[in-house]
């Protein structure tokens, strides 16, 4: 069993970090804010992040009967930890430069937080609105999506190990329960508990399992749809539902709900027909594009700091 590269798969990580990027940079034209739903580019990213990790973890178990979780998570520091390392330094001299001392202390605890993938935690227990005033001076606020991210790796794979190994004929079973659970939890809490909501796994869990859903079929039929027709219409239709709900949403819809089930919709159907030789997988297959999507990751890193200082 193989796992091909989908270099539309990056040209979608393009549209995510930009949109987020460009929600940061709060660009506005005549008064109004284009990107104002810009924020789902991070949920955009979490399923992306859970189809790309699950459908790697179960190829390996599919063929190998067994997983390496030490080859797993030390992938995982290698592709993270150095860029962020390297932020955190160039970012210090800014610091000690800029912030007064009281929020330089806040800004020291901000990045042993996020070392240690805790961040989320961090800047929900010091009362920080995301999308407030105050968090637009914090370099290190976006690091609580990468702490949602890495606590995902930690507690999945042993998860799916577990349900595999004992409960395999049920997988897929116990994957959409839990998504299910999951998306409750986030529409319950968007109403009641919105700091929480925001920043923690059990409400963003279901973002990364919808990627997850996606690669178990994958994996389980060998392919994807091979409906021409449907391979050109539904990304189209997926990218529609992305695209509105970045420039039609805003802030009071920023933690995770029902409503969010828009573009992750999209997002799903983006990946699950889209290819290469599709119009709109030729599109985000661009160089451009792609290239924008390789560096996804260390774009997100940097610009929060830069707009931040």
């Amino acid at each position: 069993m193989k796992l091909y590269y989908r270099p539309e798969i990056d040209g979608l990580r393009a549209l995510a970090v930009l949109s987020a990027i460009f929600y940061h940079a709060q660009i506005s034209v005549l008064g109004f804010k284009v990107f104002q739903g810009g924020y789902i580019g991070v949920d955009i990213f979490f399923v992306i992040s859970g189809y790309l990790i699950t459908s790697l973890m179960l190829k390996e178990l599919k063929v190998n009967k067994s997983f390496s979780f030490l080859n797993f998570y030390e992938r995982r520091c290698r592709r993270i930890l150095p860029v962020l390392f390297f932020i955190i330094l160039a970012s210090l001299p800014f610091a000690w430069l800029y912030l007064l001392p009281s929020n330089f202390e806040n800004f020291s605890k901000s990045i042993l937080s996020s070392v240690g993938f805790a961040s989320n935690f961090f800047f929900h227990y010091s009362g920080l609105e995301y999308a407030g005033i105050a968090g637009m001076y914090k370099p290190f606020l976006h690091t609580w999506s990468l702490s949602v991210e890495e606590q995902y790796y930690i507690i999945f794979p042993i998860l799916l190990f577990l349900i595999f190994k004992f409960f395999n004929k049920y997988l897929f079973q116990i994957l959409i329960l839990i998504l299910v659970i999951s998306l409750l939890f986030a529409e319950w809490g968007s109403k009641n508990y919105i700091s929480e909501t925001f920043y923690f796994i059990h409400s963003r869990m279901w973002e990364l399992l919808a990627g997850s859903l996606l690669a178990y079929l994958e994996i389980k039929k060998e392919s994807r749809s091979e409906s021409k027709m449907l391979n050109e219409l539904l990304p189209i239709l997926g990218m529609f539902l992305i695209v509105f709900y970045i420039i039609s949403y805003d802030d009071k819809n920023i933690a995770p709900s029902i409503k969010t089930l828009i573009p992750i919709i999209g997002t799903c159907l983006f990946i699950w027909f889209s290819t290469k030789e599709t119009l709109l997988g030729k599109i985000m297959s661009f160089k451009l594009i792609v290239g924008i999507g390789l560096i996804s990751y260390s774009l997100y890193l940097w610009h929060y700091p830069i707009f931040a200082f």
